[in-house]
This record gives C-alpha cells, sequence and structure tokens, in this order.
C-alpha cells in the first residue's frame, strides 16, 4: 500500500504554490484528480478535503497549523509534508500567503499524504531567530500528533518557500533552537536566502538586524553544511538575480562539504510542464520522488 501511495503522489505540488510557479501534473496526475497544466484555486484543491483549522502550536496568536486529509491511502500511517511559505519577513505583503499554504496542503492531502501548513511570528515585533524556532515548534507539534490524522512523524519533510525557505534552512543549521521531538526526515528548498549580504532588503534587516557584522553567526551556513538529512534545493532562472546566486553558492557549499543536494533549476513561470521539467528527469518533481523513496527504503530489510 505503501509504495502505491508514493507513486501516485503528484510530487510538482511541492512547488505549485512556490513563488507562483505554474502546476504541471505528472504521469499520474489524472488518477489523483489533479488539473493537469492549471493552477487549481484554492477552493478548487480543498474541495473533498478534511481541513482542521487554527491549531495552536506556540504561544503567540501567529503560532498555527492547518491540517488537511482525505481518507485516501488506507489506514497505513502517511508521510507528512509541512509547508512554510512566506514572501515578506515583516508583516507586509502577506495577503498570498494563505492560499499558497491552502493550495500546498490540499493538493498533498489529495495524494495521500497529511498536508499541514504553519503560520509563524513575523518582524519588526519578533526578529530572529523566532522564525527557526517556530519551524521547530510545528515539527514538534507534528511528532506529538501525527497519529491523530494517520501521520507517520518519522516520515515529515518540511518544504520551505522564498523567506519560509530561510526559516527551514535556520532551523535546520542551528539546531539550538530545536524543541523537543524536532527532528525531520527532509527538507525541500525553493528561492530562498541563506546567507544574508551586508546589503539586505529593508525587510531582511528588520528581521536580522541592522548591524550587519551579525548576519554571518544568523545565517544558515555553515550550519547546513553539517547536517545529515537530505535536502533538496531549486531555484528559478527568473528569480532576482540575488536568490539564484543564494541557490548556486548553496549548492557549491553543501557539496564541498560532501553533502551534495538533490538540484533542480526551474526555467520558467509561463509553461505548466517546463517550469520543472515534470516529464524528464531533471525537475524538481523527479527530485523529490527520490528523496521520498530514499525515505522509504529506509524501512526495507
Amino acid at each position: 500500500m505503501r509504495s502505491k501511495m508514493i507513486k501516485n503522489f503528484a510530487l510538482p505540488l511541492l512547488v505549485t504554490v512556490a513563488a507562483y510557479l505554474a502546476f504541471g501534473a505528472n504521469r499520474d496526475g489524472a488518477k489523483a484528480g489533479l488539473l493537469e497544466g492549471a493552477i487549481p484555486s484554492a477552493e478548487e484543491a480543498c474541495a473533498g478535503v478534511t481541513l482542521s483549522r487554527g491549531l495552536k502550536y506556540g504561544d503567540s496568536d501567529q503560532n498555527f497549523v492547518d491540517v488537511a486529509t482525505t481518507g485516501n491511502g488506507g489506514s497505513t500511517p502517511r508521510p507528512v509534508l509541512l509547508f512554510v511559505a512566506g514572501v515578506s519577513f515583516t508583516d507586509d505583503g502577506t495577503s498570498g500567503d494563505q492560499m499558497i499554504r491552502d493550495q500546498a496542503m490540499c493538493l498533498a492531502a489529495k495524494n495521500g499524504l497529511v498536508g499541514v501548513a504553519m503560520t509563524y511570528r513575523r518582524a519588526p515585533a519578533n526578529p530572529w531567530p523566532a522564525g527557526a524556532k517556530d519551524v521547530a515548534a510545528a515539527v514538534s507539534w507534528i511528532h506529538q500528533n501525527a497519529d491523530l490524522y494517520n501521520g507517520d512523524r518519522d516520515e515529515t519533510i518540511v518544504v520551505g518557500y522564498s523567506v519560509g525557505a530561510f526559516h527551514v534552512a535556520s532551523f535546520l543549521a542551528h539546531k539550538e533552537f530545536w524543541d523537543v521531538d524536532s527532528a525531520v526526515a527532509g527538507v525541500v528548498l525553493v528561492s530562498g536566502i541563506y546567507r544574508p549580504s551586508p546589503d539586505a532588503g529593508e525587510g531582511e534587516r528588520a528581521y536580522l538586524g541592522v548591524d550587519a557584522s551579525k548576519y554571518d553567526t544568523r545565517s544558515a551556513l555553515p550550519g547546513l553544511t553539517r547536517v545529515e538529512v537530505p535536502i533538496v534545493l531549486a531555484w528559478s532562472t527568473v528569480d532576482p538575480p540575488h536568490l539564484v546566486t543564494q541557490g548556486e553558492k548553496l549548492k557549491d557549499f553543501l557539496c564541498g562539504a560532501g553533502h551534495c543536494p538533490r538540484t533542480a533549476v526551474l526555467t520558467s513561470r509561463d509553461s505548466p510542464a517546463s517550469v520543472f521539467d515534470a516529464y524528464g528527469t531533471e525537475g524538481l518533481a523527479d527530485k523529490t520522488q527520490q528523496l521520498i523513496s530514499q525515505l522509504q527504503a529506509r524501512g526495507l530489510p
């Protein structure tokens, strides 16, 4: 049952919502009821999905998770996908985040996973390392509650997009911020900042502080070079140049440390299939499928 469930998981959903890139159903997309070549609206994606909203994982009024499940997948515990999406370090420019989160977790649920989407504290009221601590607390919540949703806490994959990717990377790199049971099985990082520069933008400075001399210690590097969990890393050629550079340099750092990530370079936001080469071998869908297969193989004799 597990192998069939994973095979039918339409992995392109991991980037569907990230960066508003176009959705491309994989070969099994029709089986999962996904719309080939089109991004389902949040309402369409969540139709027929059981939603548990506004579940507290921390003390702040910004610390909530939503959970999406369906009856698909049988009684076998399912992998859990935690989606950390955000386009701003501050409270500005966050109006689209809810749509991104809903699309991701509902598409995950429709493909036999437990979909979880989290909100996190924002600057300037909550500066570094609030985001990393919130990711750790949300993962801990999953460990404590996954069985309520037929989820497998040991197969939790965290997906970060944009600012969410920074928080996920920071969480992974700074274990001193981990909560009880904050271990994850793998991460997917899409179009993030991993090593802030002295010319950081206003939003970054609001979160990291105005003293650029502290940015290196607040970076995800070199901490990420010491992690053991598998990483899938992606960016788009149509991202702003500094995000492309961030992705390329992170790949070089990780490979130099002997921990090369599976990498996908997205090339378009216009063509649903070409965005991440869903039918080929070089796209984010394929890299994440390899990650899931690797996790599944751990339980084999």
